[in-house]
């Protein structure tokens, strides 16, 4: 079989796996106690009590959308289509289009989420092998015990005690949001002034730059997602280095190690040149599992420090009760780990020739 003809299988098998989890998330949606549309009551935009007639609507919409109160097969059938053509609905938590909430909030949550990821892959891993390259060793030891430690935190413990020691302590960095206050009234950094005539090509763009207000958008954004990124780094790394030292301790008693060795290579070339190499197909798997869960944001994290990601977005959806929000989010979170195993896979005969797609 070849790289053709594999990828379409895959996708045919992906077609079917996402199509089983929409049932799968649409029974658990349906098991779960209480009626939503109880949830659908306090307040108007003005910050009133919502009148009954309002409430009415509001449940009359919840209904029509995803057919609460009619039969099974109803149910199933509009759930599965509002799904597959991307209409989510509207959050009456938040009283706007689900799809627009998501649109905004999913970039604060991949910059967040997929930052302190990929650092934690990369100094994990390369801590992990470095301390199999020290094998026996106090730093071993050290390593394998701290990596306990920090992966054992809670990470709304760890979170309040960095917001309190860094923010309200020392006053090294902000304490909630993901942007300065003063941006929040459409108060944006001049970052890039453009051109009024439309007349802008790329050449102009570039030139009409604005590097001291870029800074500070920039440097605005960074210091926000700090202590957030910094949570979730020190929760993780510890995983990474843990699971690269004992998929290396593996390798390394392989006999084309044990070649290179004989061969007079360095120690180093060694183990990074063909032991990780030979051991990134694990490592390859998690990190597309990593990667994957990127939309599923950081619930307590995000809640900790008030950033408006995704996971402070279905933890007040799961608190209320918002079923529109819940059903996006799942879909999408279902989605990237299909596409993340996908790549995954794909990767592997790219690594590893032994690998064929047959």
């Amino acid at each position: 079989m070849g790289l053709k003809a594999f990828i379409a299988k895959r996708i045919v098998y992906s077609v079917f796996l996402l199509l089983a989890i929409i049932v799968i998330d649409f029974v658990i949606f349906i098991l779960m106690p209480g009626d939503p549309t109880m949830f659908l009551v306090p307040l108007d935009p003005s910050g009133g009590t919502a009148t009954p007639e309002v409430i009415q609507r509001r449940e009359q919409i919840l209904r029509e959308v995803w057919g609460f109160g009619e039969p099974f097969q109803v149910k199933l059938f509009k759930y599965m289509r509002n799904l597959l053509t991307w209409q989510f609905g509207v959050s009456f938590l938040y009283k706007t289009d689900v799809s627009k909430e998501l649109g905004w909030r999913i970039p604060y949550t991949v910059f967040l989420i997929g930052g302190s990821t990929l650092i934690s892959i990369v100094v994990g891993v390369v801590w992990g092998v470095y301390v199999v390259y020290k094998r026996g060793s106090f730093f071993d030891s050290a390593s394998v015990v701290t990596s306990l430690i920090t992966g054992s935190l809670p990470t709304f413990w760890l979170a309040m005690v960095l917001l309190l020691f860094f923010s309200l302590y020392l006053g090294w960095f902000p304490n909630a949001g993901a942007f300065p206050r003063e941006w929040a009234g459409g108060r944006w950094p001049k970052a890039f002034d453009f051109p009024v005539n439309g007349s802008a090509n790329g050449m102009s763009i570039f030139l009409h730059i604005d590097p001291q207000e870029t800074f500070r958008l920039i440097s605005g954004y960074a210091l926000h997602a700090f202590l957030p990124m910094l949570t979730l780094f020190i929760f993780s790394v510890g995983g990474w280095v843990i699971y690269t030292r004992a998929v290396m301790l593996d390798v390394i008693t392989e006999d084309y190690i044990i070649t290179a060795r004989a061969k007079g290579l360095k120690e180093e070339t060694v183990l990074f040149k063909h032991g990780l190499k030979n051991a990134a197909l694990p490592l390859i798997t998690s990190a597309a599992l990593a990667f994957g869960f990127i939309l599923s944001g950081a619930m307590i994290t995000e809640a900790v420090y008030t950033y408006p990601g995704l996971g402070q977005f279905t933890f007040q959806a799961i608190f209320y009760k918002d079923y529109s929000i819940l059903m996006a989010v799942f879909y999408i979170v279902s989605i990237c780990v299909i596409v993340a195993n996908i790549v995954a896979d794909l990767l592997y005969g790219v690594l590893d020739p032994r690998i064929r797609y047959g």
